[in-house]
This record gives structure tokens, C-alpha cells and sequence, in this order.
């Protein structure tokens, strides 16, 4: 990963959210991250940064 390009940042709705690194060929294995305890989170392989959005319900569901 380039440290001088700056991260994908990713507004969701949901507390838990899955990455493949968008898949294909430069993709990673499927991941699921969860945001409930900051709010937000950065995918361990491709470093993709998940963002709740405004408004977002946390802990709803399953």
C-alpha cells in the first residue's frame, strides 16, 4: 500500500460491514468489520476506512 496516498474513506448506514478490497483479481478475502465501538473502522488487508454516516442506528438487528 502506498503511504502517501490517502485511504478510501466509506460512508455505511450499518454497524458491520464486509470488505473484499473490491474484488477481482486485486480483491482480498472477505472480511466483516464492525463499527460499534468507535464508529468507525479500517479494513486490516487494503486499509479501506469505514464511516458511519450521520444518523446511522448502531447494535439494531441480529
Amino acid at each position: 500500500m502506498d503511504a502517501t496516498k490517502p485511504l478510501e474513506t466509506i460512508e455505511v448506514k450499518t454497524d458491520r460491514v464486509g470488505c473484499d478490497g473490491g474484488g477481482g483479481a486485486l480483491g482480498h478475502p472477505l472480511v466483516y468489520l464492525s463499527l460499534v465501538k468507535e464508529g468507525f473502522v479500517d479494513c486490516p488487508y487494503c486499509g479501506r476506512h469505514y464511516v458511519l454516516a450521520e444518523g446511522a442506528h448502531v447494535g439494531h438487528g441480529h
